[in-house]
């Protein structure tokens, strides 16, 4: 029987979480998670760590990407698991960017109401193509042009 506070392999944090082992090295070389090694190389990790593979994977659900969870994660001190207190402020902050994306989506949803209707697929005109074209002004086509020469 294993210690309360042991370490755990790279296959058994694969286990607890449901991911493969080749997500497990992913998240700990983006940053994500840490493991020590022992004397014969291999990993193990610190059983805190589930925890931070199962916060990263609720954030992926709220739409957060990696590098977005790795800078919410890096702000924890010790690189810790976040606690209650912790939580209370990363939530506001999703609840933020949840708020952010739905009014994107039915901005989206809207157009796509509109887009139904008119019947043209225009991709000069398509609200869902293009949203905001400021460069249109200025004709069709690739405006933009590149000095090379710098």
């Amino acid at each position: 029987m294993q210690h309360k506070n042991s370490e755990l392999t790279i296959g058994q944090i694969a286990e607890r979480t449901g991911l493969a082992v080749s997500a497990i090295r992913f998240y700990e070389n983006e940053g994500l998670i840490t493991a020590n090694r022992n004397r014969g190389g291999h990993r193990r990790f610190a059983r805190a760590q589930v925890r931070r593979v199962s916060f990263v994977l609720i954030a992926q659900q709220f739409g957060l990407t990696l590098p977005q969870i790795k800078e919410v994660l890096g702000e924890l001190p010790d690189r810790r698991t976040p606690n209650a207190k912790d939580w209370a402020a990363i939530s506001t902050a999703l609840r933020h960017h949840l708020d952010a994306k739905i009014t994107k989506l039915t901005k989206m949803r809207n157009s796509l109401d509109g887009c139904i209707g008119c019947g043209c697929l225009s991709l000069d005109a398509c609200a869902l193509y293009n949203p905001e074209d400021t460069l249109a002004q200025h004709g069709n086509g690739p405006v933009i042009s590149f000095n090379l020469d710098r």
